[in-house]
């Protein structure tokens, strides 16, 4: 069955294999991503860590006594290759994972049609964490606007209580995921009073002087910056240049211990970002992963990617698809369906990874699980917590999420 499987899936398919003691039907995870050209910088994290979880929870026995496989596939960002990718895995796999927002919002239609579940984690559609909306679709995390209005609440907190007479830019890369967050930060503006400005900057980053120019100009108290891997090396050498401490910098979740070091640690010092996850390797599963599988050349990857915080992330995101399935056999039994992993997910009551992310709560109306992030510092050697964990502003991102989801219904006949 497995070899037909993997002839089914193609030569570029990577399978898990079960161990051979166990006797249960494997439960399967698709992971379709781009592992060729825009977001290399994340899915060879992403996919290790969930083929080196499922390895660790095969040697504890499986799910509920089921042994796990992931498949992986590339689809090079490519949305036709994407839809090939779900075609193949729909029906096979209990989840399929884009990992992309071209990719995820051309398969997100099918996979509604379909009833086939879809996890859209810190990509694709900011409203899908509406689960009434899109219910088959789990981002399984913060939305960008929930991102947005948490450094800014963070920010307030930070100038005792009141944002009045402050400067905040955002800086962004102009095209749609820098995008994104506008509209949540102009209502924060109305409802704060503080004044921001926006500096877009073209694709693919590495040109951001004119956008430095004129926030030189604004002399900013906060500068929100939502960019990824080599934009953040960037935006440092024209932090510096135009004598911006890095201090004034808050990013969205896409920087890692690689732009650091590309920026340089200690030169970097200062900066931060916003993460729904913890970073190092002190958590107990990580520990785990790299005494049972890396200490016995098991690993599925690079060890040194394991300390990446987006290994974290991959490992926090396929901890709670793993806990959605456990819940689905506990409550609905084998063998599982799309529609049990569904309920199974919704079922998902302050799940926090054993303290590896924000404890996430998932409903059917609500498949983002909170929306909780903290804000993090690089101190020049290691990342430190400068917040607790938290969700600001949640009326008016879920007005925002409401507003685009009830547009997304009415266009799609719902």
């Amino acid at each position: 069955m497995i070899q037909r499987f993997r002839l089914l899936l193609g030569a570029t398919a990577l399978v898990l294999g079960a161990q051979a003691s166990f006797a249960a039907e494997p439960i399967r995870f698709a992971l379709c991503y781009d592992l060729t050209k825009a977001y290399t910088f994340v899915t060879p994290q992403f996919a290790q860590a969930a083929k080196d979880y499922a390895a660790l929870t095969n040697l504890r026995g499986g799910i509920e006594g089921n042994p796990v496989e992931i498949i992986v596939q590339d689809h090079g960002n490519e949305p036709q290759r994407g839809i090939e990718c779900y075609e193949r895995v729909k029906g096979q796999a209990l989840t399929v994972d884009l990992l992309s927002t071209p990719v995820s919002r051309a398969v997100l239609p099918r996979a509604m049609k379909d009833g086939e579940v879809m996890i859209q984690a810190m990509v694709g559609r900011g409203d899908a964490v509406d689960g009434e909306v899109f219910n088959w679709v789990f981002p399984l995390g913060p939305t960008y606007w929930g991102q947005a209005a948490n450094i800014v609440g963070h920010y307030k907190k930070q100038s005792g209580g009141s944002l009045k007479g402050k400067k905040i830019a955002f800086l962004y890369i102009d095209y749609p995921f820098g995008q994104e967050p506008i509209p949540v930060m102009q209502e924060l503006q109305k409802r704060e009073g503080f004044e921001l400005q926006l500096f877009p900057y073209p694709l693919p980053g590495n040109d951001q002087s004119s956008a430095w120019s004129q926030l030189r100009r604004f002399q900013p108290d906060l500068i929100v910056h939502w960019a990824f891997s080599a934009m953040h090396v960037v935006a440092a050498k024209e932090a510096k240049r135009n004598g911006i401490p890095l201090e004034r910098i808050v990013s969205v979740n896409w920087l890692n211990d690689v732009d650091i070091a590309n920026i340089g640690a200690e030169a970097a010092k200062g900066i931060r970002r916003a993460t729904p996850v913890v970073s190092g390797t002190d958590h107990p599963t990580i520990k785990t992963i790299l005494q049972e599988l890396y200490d016995k050349g098991k690993g599925s990857g690079d060890r040194k990617l394991v300390s990446d915080i987006y290994y974290a992330l991959g490992l926090a995101t396929y901890s709670t698809i793993f806990e959605g399935a456990r819940l689905a056999l506990k409550n609905e039994k084998a063998p599982l369906t799309a529609a049990k992993m569904r309920k199974g997910l919704e079922s998902i009551r302050d799940f926090d990874a054993a303290g590896l992310q924000p404890a996430l709560t998932v409903t059917g109306k609500d498949h983002g699980g909170g929306g909780k992030t903290r804000i993090e510092m690089w101190d020049g050697s290691k990342w430190v917590p400068q917040s607790d964990w938290s969700a600001e502003y949640a009326d008016l991102v879920w007005s925002t999420v409401k507003q685009h989801s009830g547009e997304f219904a009415k266009s799609a006949g719902k």
